[in-house]
Formats: structure tokens, C-alpha cells, sequence
């Protein structure tokens, strides 16, 4: 294989890694984990395929070795590293972790392989200025097989959350700083010149060799420092990276003096490492002013597209854009015509790109900032079919007689750059102009608004479910900006009743909120379900209105457009349904139990003709029932795919609550590890506040702990009790409803009468075990088969009866208490069940058990 058709086959497989990330980036709102996703694409796929195949490249040429005529071996390795970062991405995404490890392990051999190559290289190596700079790719594999361990017992979890923090934080130091920073900072010591096309400066190999201790030492201060829990060494190992890139940037600053850049390829490179240096400088001022580690993972997580984007994929589109044209060879005129194709409005891309970068980075509106981040990655991702056809065949024109040459590059660097600029701020402002109230500072509706011309700023904590000060006051037309801060431990937003609203926000984060001129009381209120209702509520007072006159709407008030109103307990359901299946399987064999339950917010109906947006653990409302017996052990683990905040609670353990019942945001995950010591029937719900929200919402579930002496039966059943408070159609649960105790419905396993029209199948003289959970959030039950007669009644750990000869009519239950009761039917018919308590049945609890001969 020649050298021109190795590169163009491997630089074909980066552009399809890169196509892939802006795939995942445009339809990230219908992919689970696509930020995420986006990142490791573009991190894990494109970046690290550049390396590999380039600093192969780079390694041999620096070492005046020829290339190798039989490449079978890097072909190995690229297969092997394609298929397992593939394998990888999809077993985190779907939470397989024996396929994560496998599949880590694979890419750690790769890498180790790789590595082992450079190093033979360097030991046949002939002397060379630059030779040492192979040292950069040596050092940068160690740090991704490290950093691919990290990652990888990051995700198997388990830990508490502040060595889960450290681990994330030193996962990515080693990869991003370790293998992709040293790489491109040693592989720039010798490419940047090239790509200049002057001579490399004097002292910029030993300005090379100094630099690099400094780097390395810097990526070792961070990652120890954040295992360990020193912020002090995270910020001091930030530093000294930072010093590290200064080092290496002086002679790359002389050689930009001597010739500035031209082509889109300097530009963007250059664009690249500008925006390294500034985001090693901000995350080091984060880690500095953060109180907490929650906060420097919150905040820096703000910086990830501009590591990614702004940083690695300029870096790398500038590469290529001069590597794959020169190493397609023909002679210079192809070579011309294809640097013309990749150089085609190149300072427009670059300059919308970077203008777009600076805007999604700034604390403007969301509207603004989705506008902004389209424009940088459609800019950037430009590249990609200029570089496609740069690597095709050129025209005849591009290879006639010497003397003759292809299309000229394009002319007009600032004409460029005026267009580039002038084109990102026009699709800003109308992101602006076409942006919801919030993003349009709007005032009051009175009719005479006089502005006195003075701003009025105020900072508002969210702690709790409150504001703090949860009232402001401003004189009549004076304006008013709010910077609101999430103190708290959950998802929160500040909406004013004019229609202006901040972004919901993490914990950790920030938002700006232009009120306007302010004439009259405005009232505030958090828009999370149920938050309002729990008293998280706001009032902008006029300086001539008493305090007294300041009234919050608290919510209390039923939706005027509730789905209430389309009940029908009489109508049947569509044809094909198919109610929540009861059946209770044995507990599983093994004493350990692993669980991955993923929180998701679902339309599902609830009763004929009634669509509720549920809160679902493990995609069902109730959630699965887990089921084991004494002395198992449970390790769930909870992901956060919903929009706002979400916790666990599992009754069936006994443990302290502050680490493993916690908030945790969108996109996160926590290890709950219990192991069962008590029997029972022992409901798990969702903690978060407001509690009876989550409940009735749909986040609760069972989880079964046989009795020692469980006796055998023909057939086991599961029912969980709960109330539902009918919001609108397709919306969530009414607080207002949940507060003043008034449900629509009462149901077993999630759907009103659902038993009725799917019954429970039993045959006459069996034996049946029947276990009954009340979720409630408000409502026990009193749980009766018609016509049926309990001879066994468990309840909250103990038996009532045990096979006698006396019986019981009712398993009484309070919210959150549980047991089973057991029966035989003596005749065939249906046997109705319900709760006793007759209001109760008449919404919805209530069913059949069908029993035939």
C-alpha cells in the first residue's frame, strides 16, 4: 500500500468518526446520553484514530526511518481499537459494564501495542533535531491507558459521590490534558512550522523538551489532587499545565511573527490553541473559587464544548486540512487544487465558528445559545466535505503540463472574516428577535411606564424549595436584572408572571434575568412540578405598594383544563390492551442482585381515554419489582434520564440516607448498595421534594424479601395501591389536588380498573398469594377478593394467620405498609377485588380474579 492511499483510506475513517459526532450533536434531544455521547465520538473515536495513525506517521519521520511496505499491523490495531470503542460507547449508553471493562481492556491493549511500536521506533532511531518529541506520544499512550481505567470504574460506580467526582475529574485530565494535550502540543513543536511554512524557530526543540515535565508533572497534580480531595492540587496542577503550554507556545509565537498564517488550516489550529490556553486558565480559576467538587465538575462542565469543539475538533480539522491534501500527493499542482478546495471561504469559517464559540460560552439566553452552537458546529463541520473532495481524484485542469496549475486559493482574508462575523451576528439577533419573553426584557402592562433610567440589580439564592430574599423591591420605573443562583441540590427556575423566565438550572448554576422597567408587583414562582406548590414562590414589590398587599397564587387551584374532565370509569379500553402483568415470578437464583434502573418521563395512559406524563423508574409506573430473600444484597444503580432531579429510597434497606437517597441531576447516576435483613413487602419511591408529587407521579415500586419459612403456592400476584391526581392531558400530576387530598383515581398497579377488562387467571383449588404494597402517597388500603376468604395474612414483617382455622375478610394497610394474604377459589366465576374502603373502589381499585375448572 503506498503512503497515498494509506493516509486518504485512514483520513476517510477520521472524517467518518467526525461525521458521526455531528450526527449525534444535531439529534442529541432524541438520543439517551448524547452529550456524552457527542464528547467520547469525537474525544474516544476521531481524536484517537488521529493519533494513532499520525503519530505512527510523525514518529517514523522524526526518527528517519522509512515507512514500512507491509502495514498489516497498524491495520490490526485500527481494527481492533474501532470495534471496542464502538463496543464501549454502546455498553456505557445502555449500562452493560462487563462489556465496558471488556471492551476497555481491548482499547488499553491497542494502546499498549501502539505504544510498544513508538517505543522500538525511537530505539532504532537515527539522530534527529526533533527526535524527543517522540517522548510526547510515548507519555501520551500511558496516559490514555490510564485514563481508559478511570474511565471505566467511573462508570461500574459504586462509590461515594466525592471519590465518583474525583475519578470523572481524573478520568478526563489524563485523557483530554494527558493523551490528546501532549499529543498535539508535541506534534505542533514541528507542524505548526510546516503548516506556516517556515522554518521552525531556534530553541523550539528545547523549548520542547522543558515543556514537557512541566505538562506531565501538571496532569499528575491534578488527577492525585482530585482522587484524593485536595482542591489545592487540582488548582495548582492547573497552573502548572498552563505554565507548560506557555512554555511551548513561545517558539510557536515567533514562528507566527515570522509568518503569519493564511490558509484555513493555520487558522484554525491557531483558533484551537487559543482556546486551550483559555480554558486551562478557566478551569483553573473554577476549581480556585468553587466551594464545593460538585460545583467544579457543574462549572466546568460549561467549558466542555469549548475543549471539544473549540480546542480538539479545530485542531484537528486544521490538521488534516494541510496533512491529507500533501500527503495525496500527484505532484504540485494537485497538491495546489486540493489546498484551494479545503481553503475555500476559510476565514469565513473560522471566524463564525470562533464568534459563534464566544457567544455560546457567555451567560445569554438559551434561545442565543442553541443559535450559536448551531452556527459553530455547521462552520466547522464545513470541513468535512471540503476535505472529502480534496481527497478525490482532481480535475485535468489541476495536473497539465508544469507551469500550468489549478483554481487559484481564495483571496480577501478580512473580507472574509468580515463575512464570517457579520453572518453569526445576524442569525444572533434573529435568535433574539424570534426569542420567547425571556429572552426580550419585557415590562410591566401598565399603560404609562416612565423610566427613571436607573438599574436596580439584585442576586436571588435557590436553596430548598425557596427563594432567598424571596421578595425584592425597586421604585416605580426604575429596571431590574436578577442573577439568580442555584444553591441547592435539585433542578430549579425563576418564571415571572409576565412570561420571562430563567433557563432551569443544575445545581451550581447560574442565570441572568432581564425584568425591565418594573410599575407595578410582579409575582415569581419556580415551574418544576410541585416546586411552586411547596412554597418556592417570588415577588418583585414597588416601592409604593405595602408588603401586605404582596399575594402569591400558590398554585392551590385545580387546572382548569384537567384531564379530569375526560374520566370515564364506565368506558372500556382501546382494542389490544394489555394491563400491567401481576404475575410474580420466584426470587432469582444468586444472593446478589445488580439493577440498573433508568428514571424517564413517559405518556402513559391511566385509565380509557386518560394520558398522564408519568415519572417512571425502569419504564413502568410502578416501577419492577425486585424480589430476593435474607441476607441478598442489592446494587442498583439509578440513572437520571428524566429533566429534573430525581432520587431512591428503598424501604428493604437500613443504611444512612445522606449518599445513597440523595438529588441527583439530569444525566447522573449513583450507586445504591443495600443488602436485605428484614422480610417483608417494602416499597421503594423517589425522595426528592416534593415527596407526594414524585409519588403520585408514578416514581414508586416493590421489592419482595421472602419470609424464611415462605410456604409454596400455585400462583403469586403483585399488587401495588396508588392514587392518581389527573393534571391535563399528557401533562403531570396536579399538586394543588395532591395537597388538598382529593385523587381521581385510585388504582392497582398504575391503571384504573385495569383487572376488569384483563383478569387474573386461576384455576378452582389452587392456591393463591396474593401481595399487596399501599404507595399510596396519601391512601392506605383495605384490601377484600369478593366471595373470597383469607386463610393466611401477612402484614409488616409478621403473620396475622398462617394457615388456620379462623380467617380474615380484609388486609389492612396503611401508606407504605405492605404484606400478602393467601386463598383458594372454591367454584369457578370471577371474584372481584378491591379496597374496602368503597370510595376507593369506585375510582379505580378494583378487579377479577377469574377462576376456571
Amino acid at each position: 500500500m503506498t503512503r497515498a492511499r494509506w493516509h486518504l483510506g485512514t483520513g476517510s475513517l477520521v472524517l467518518a468518526w467526525l461525521a458521526a459526532a455531528v450526527v449525534i450533536a444535531l439529534l442529541q434531544r432524541n438520543l439517551p446520553a448524547s452529550v456524552w455521547l457527542m464528547v467520547h465520538v469525537t474525544l474516544l473515536g476521531a481524536a484517537t484514530n488521529a493519533i494513532v495513525i499520525w503519530s505512527a506517521h510523525f514518529s517514523s519521520a522524526l526518527a528517519r526511518l522509512p515507512d514500512k511496505p507491509d502495514r498489516r499491523d497498524e491495520i490490526a490495531r485500527l481494527i481492533v481499537l474501532n470495534i471496542s470503542v464502538i463496543a464501549l460507547l454502546v455498553a456505557v449508553v445502555r449500562g452493560v459494564w462487563p462489556i465496558t471493562l471488556i471492551s476497555g481492556l481491548a482499547i488499553v491493549a491497542v494502546i499498549a501495542w501502539h505504544t510498544w511500536e513508538l517505543l522500538s521506533r525511537m530505539r532504532r532511531a537515527l539522530p534527529s533535531r526533533f527526535g524527543a518529541t517522540v517522548r510526547y506520544y510515548l507519555l501520551a499512550g500511558l496516559f490514555l491507558m490510564i485514563g481508559v481505567g478511570l474511565g471505566v470504574l467511573s462508570s461500574r460506580g459504586g462509590f461515594d459521590l466525592r471519590l465518583q467526582i474525583g475519578l470523572v475529574i481524573a478520568h478526563a485530565t489524563v485523557n483530554v490534558l494527558g493523551w490528546i494535550g501532549l499529543t498535539i502540543v508535541g506534534t505542533l513543536v514541528t507542524l505548526w512550522p510546516t503548516i506556516l511554512r517556515t522554518q521552525a524557530a531556534a530553541g523550539a526543540e528545547r523549548a520542547a523538551r522543558l515543556a514537557l515535565p512541566i505538562l506531565v508533572a501538571g496532569i499528575s497534580v491534578i488527577a492525585l489532587g482530585s482522587l484524593i480531595g485536595v482542591r489545592f492540587g487540582v488548582v495548582l496542577g492547573l497552573l502548572g499545565y498552563l505554565a507548560g503550554l506557555v512554555v511551548a507556545s513561545r517558539p510557536m509565537l515567533a514562528e507566527t511573527r515570522n509568518k503569519p498564517p493564511v490558509s484555513f488550516a493555520a487558522w484554525s489550529v491557531l483558533a484551537g490553541w487559543v482556546w486551550f490556553l483559555f480554558c486551562i486558565a478557566a478551569l483553573a480559576v473554577i476549581a480556585a473559587i468553587s466551594p464545593t467538587w460538585e460545583q467544579i465538575t457543574q462549572r466546568a462542565g460549561a467549558l466542555t464544548s469549548l475543549l471539544v469543539v473549540g480546542f480538539v475538533a479545530q485542531v484537528l480539522a486544521g490538521s488534516l486540512s494541510y496533512l491529507l491534501p500533501v500527503m495525496a500527493g500527484g505532484g504540485p499542482q494537485p497538491i495546489r487544487w486540493r489546498n484551494a478546495v479545503v481553503d475555500r471561504a476559510a476565514m469565513a469559517r473560522v471566524a463564525a465558528t470562533n464568534v459563534a464559540l464566544v457567544f455560546a460560552a457567555l451567560p445569554v439566553a438559551d434561545s442565543v445559545k442553541t443559535v450559536a452552537s448551531a452556527v459553530a458546529l455547521l462552520t466547522l463541520a464545513a470541513a468535512l466535505p471540503l476535505l472529502a473532495r480534496a481527497m478525490m481524484r482532481p480535475p485535468d485542469s489541476a495536473v497539465g503540463p508544469r507551469g500550468t496549475s489549478g483554481p487559484e486559493p481564495p483571496k480577501g482574508a478580512v473580507g472574509g472574516t468580515v463575512v464570517g462575523v457579520s453572518v453569526t451576528l445576524l442569525a444572533l439577533a434573529a435568535a433574539v428577535g424570534a426569542a420567547p419573553p425571556e429572552t426580550t426584557p419585557a415590562t410591566a402592562t401598565t399603560v404609562s411606564q416612565v423610566a427613571t433610567g436607573h438599574t436596580e440589580t439584585v442576586d436571588v439564592r435557590m436553596r430548598g424549595m425557596r427563594y432567598i430574599p424571596d421578595q425584592v423591591r425597586v421604585n416605580p420605573g426604575d429596571a431590574l436584572i436578577i442573577n439568580v443562583i442555584n444553591e441547592g441540590d435539585d433542578v430549579h427556575d425563576l418564571v415571572l408572571e409576565t412570561g420571562q423566565r430563567t433557563p432551569r438550572m443544575q445545581p451550581g448554576e447560574s442565570a441572568q434575568l432581564d425584568v425591565g422597567v418594573v410599575e407595578r408587583q410582579l409575582d415569581g414562582w419556580c415551574s418544576v412540578a410541585g416546586h411552586r406548590q411547596m412554597g418556592m414562590v417570588f415577588t418583585v414589590l414597588v416601592n409604593d405598594e405595602p408588603a401586605a398587599m404582596a399575594q402569591h397564587s400558590d398554585g392551590h387551584e385545580a387546572s382548569a383544563a384537567s384531564a379530569a374532565d375526560d374520566l370515564d370509569l364506565m368506558a372500556e379500553p382501546a382494542a389490544g390492551f394489555k394491563a400491567h402483568d401481576p404475575r410474580l415470578p420466584p426470587a432469582p437464583p444468586g444472593r446478589v442482585h445488580r439493577v440498573r434502573l433508568e428514571v424517564t418521563q413517559q405518556e402513559q395512559e391511566v385509565a380509557p381515554g386518560v394520558v398522564q406524563t408519568r415519572w417512571m423508574f425502569g419504564g413502568s409506573a410502578p416501577g419492577p419489582t425486585l424480589r430476593g430473600r435474607v441476607g441478598d444484597r442489592f446494587e442498583i444503580e439509578l440513572v437520571n434520564s428524566g429533566d429534573i432531579g430525581h432520587s431512591i429510597d428503598f424501604h428493604a434497606g437500613s443504611l444512612a440516607p445522606d449518599k445513597p437517597m440523595r438529588t441527583i441531576a439530569p444525566g447522573q447516576s449513583l450507586r445504591y448498595t443495600f443488602t436485605a435483613t428484614k422480610a417483608g413487602i417494602w416499597m421503594y419511591h423517589c425522595s426528592t421534594m416534593p415527596m407526594s408529587m414524585h409519588i403520585a407521579n408514578g416514581m414508586f415500586g416493590a421489592v419482595i424479601i421472602d419470609p424464611p419459612d415462605l410456604e409454596p403456592v400455585d400462583k403469586e400476584f403483585v399488587l401495588v395501591s396508588s392514587e392518581a391526581y389527573l393534571g391535563p392531558q399528557a401533562g403531570t400530576a396536579d399538586m394543588a389536588k395532591i395537597q388538598a387530598e382529593r385523587p381521581d383515581l385510585v388504582t392497582f398497579n398504575g391503571y384504573a380498573n385495569q383487572y376488569d377488562y384483563d383478569p387474573l387467571e386461576v384455576e378452582v383449588g389452587q392456591r393463591i398469594r396474593i401481595w399487596v404494597l399501599a404507595a399510596g402517597p396519601n391512601r392506605g388500603t383495605a384490601f377484600h377478593v369478593v366471595g373470597g376468604q383469607f386463610d393466611t395474612v401477612y402484614q409488616e414483617g409478621d403473620y396475622l394467620l398462617q394457615r388456620a382455622a379462623g380467617g380474615s375478610q380484609v388486609l389492612g394497610l396503611s401508606v407504605a405498609q405492605g404484606g400478602f394474604v393467601e386463598l383458594s377459589l372454591p367454584q369457578p366465576g370471577n371474584y372481584p377485588f378491591v379496597s374496602h374502603a368503597m370510595v376507593d373502589a369506585e375510582r379505580g381499585a378494583h378487579g377479577i380474579l377469574r377462576a376456571t375448572d
